[in-house]
């Protein structure tokens, strides 16, 4: 069980043992035939963002615009639930920057610094500067996932080049990667249980970090959770879970709707970028040859490389912290269907030894083994832990995108009032020529 995981049952609405089996009607009722679910984490149907909570109504077919559906509004109450709202209860601090470029006979690969500040007892020093590259991160996430598979675990970025990245080691690519390690080793370090991990601690002050030790730190949770029972039908998953599956059906569907779109903007962007700096090239070169007109057009060629130089830079901003933050929740989504999928396992897993019990107690009466009790408690933890990283997730995604429509907002409008303010000092030159003109056909 993970550390702090609540083993109270009445929290989770399932019931105590000695309840399901005593008296025996009531652990026959339980193991009748009901819906049948076979775990897998998806569907066909297009519910609506709920948050993960039950609904009893159908989603209307004119559902909300997906700003209001995301549930970006100020909550308060969801506020107040976040444990990393503030940094005063924080005492673990991370930093990921200052990527290197290293090259050997053998490889040529990219590590990034990784800084530490912390007043836990669990380090001998309160600070810590290691080099880390990519393959390192993913040893970590293994670990936490090997080690505690109740919880969501924060994605990486992925492995591979991204898309619309061609070079791995150039500039662009390296500072995206660079923010997502350090927002996800961040994440990790806010995590109440994920953050004391003993993979982490090695992570962040080992100088030299030695990936083949630490398998003996899997826990029990962790190892029952890959030997369950393979062919088993869960009877039905809670609403709430379901809830959570339809709810992240639907996210992942409306951001793959919006990452296809914004690269065909992206693109778009670049085309007519091209075509707009050649058109500036023009007015310049035609001044020069124009004496009488040669202020007004090179006027009109600054204004359009002022506007090309702002389209670049709102490009730029899309394609470095706009899509990045849709790629992470979709790797997000994955991760949360992997804890879902393995808390339906575990669930299955209980069921299964549950009815196998209760067909031996009806025929020679033979006592419900402890096992059963230790598989309702790893359900109960699965159900804890899942309950309590799911209104985190939903906390951060709320913050993370309000951060995110805002500077897009911000860039656009930016954008804009740079264009204005470019084509309006045009036409103030060219009335300010005007008057000159006649003023020197009147003298």
């Amino acid at each position: 069980m993970s550390a702090g995981a609540p083993r109270g049952l009445a929290s989770s609405g399932q019931k105590p043992i000695t309840e399901i089996l005593h008296p025996l009607s009531a652990a026959e009722e339980a193991l009748s035939p009901g819906p049948d679910v076979t775990g897998t984490i998806g569907g066909d149907k297009e519910p609506g963002l709920t948050n993960g909570t039950p609904v009893e109504t159908s989603i209307p077919a004119s559902a909300p615009p997906l700003l209001s559906r995301l549930q970006l509004d100020n909550d308060p109450e969801a506020d107040a639930r976040d444990l990393y709202a503030s940094t005063e209860t924080r005492d673990l601090f991370v930093t990921v920057d200052d990527p290197k470029k290293h090259v050997s006979t053998m490889e040529t690969y990219i590590t990034y610094r990784v800084s530490t500040k912390t007043t836990r007892i669990e380090f001998d020093l309160p600070e810590y500067c290691v080099r880390r590259r990519y393959q390192d991160f993913d040893w970590l996430r293994i670990k936490l996932e090997d080690s505690q598979p109740t919880h969501l675990i924060p994605p990486l970025p992925e492995k591979f080049v991204m898309k619309g990245v061609v070079d791995r080691f150039s500039e662009e690519f390296v500072e995206t990667r660079m923010k997502a390690l350090d927002k996800f080793l961040k994440r990790v370090a806010d995590h109440p249980v994920l953050s004391f991990n003993p993979h982490l601690n090695a992570f962040l002050s080992a100088k030299d970090l030695n990936k083949r030790q630490g398998l003996a730190l899997l826990t029990k949770v962790g190892e029952s959770v890959k030997h369950v029972a393979g062919g088993y039908k869960l009877r039905a998953r809670p609403p709430e879970y379901c809830a959570m599956v339809e709810y992240l059906d639907t996210f992942s569907q409306k951001l793959g709707t919006i990452d296809r779109i914004a690269q065909r903007i992206l693109k778009e962007q670049s085309e007519y970028l091209t075509e707009l700096r050649e058109y500036g090239t023009v007015y310049s070169s035609w001044a020069e040859s124009e004496e009488e007109l040669r202020r007004p057009l090179e006027a009109v060629a600054g204004s359009v490389k002022t506007c090309c130089g702002s389209l670049d830079d709102l490009s730029e901003n899309m394609s470095q912290d706009f899509l990045p933050v849709l790629r992470e929740y979709v790797l997000y989504i994955e991760s949360m269907k992997n804890v879902l999928r393995k808390r339906d396992q575990s669930q299955a897993e209980y069921e299964g030894r549950l009815e196998a019990a209760v067909l031996r107690k009806q025929e020679d009466r033979t006592p419900i083994p402890a096992e059963v009790e230790k598989c309702q408690d790893k359900v109960e933890c699965f159900n804890a832990d899942l309950k309590a990283d799911w209104e985190r997730w939903q906390s951060n995604k709320r913050q993370d995108f309000k951060q995110l429509l805002t500077g897009m907002a911000d860039k656009n409008v930016s954008h804009y009032e740079k264009c204005q303010a470019a084509w309006e000092s045009l036409i103030t030159l060219l009335q300010d020529k005007q008057t000159e003109d006649k003023t020197s056909e009147t003298n």
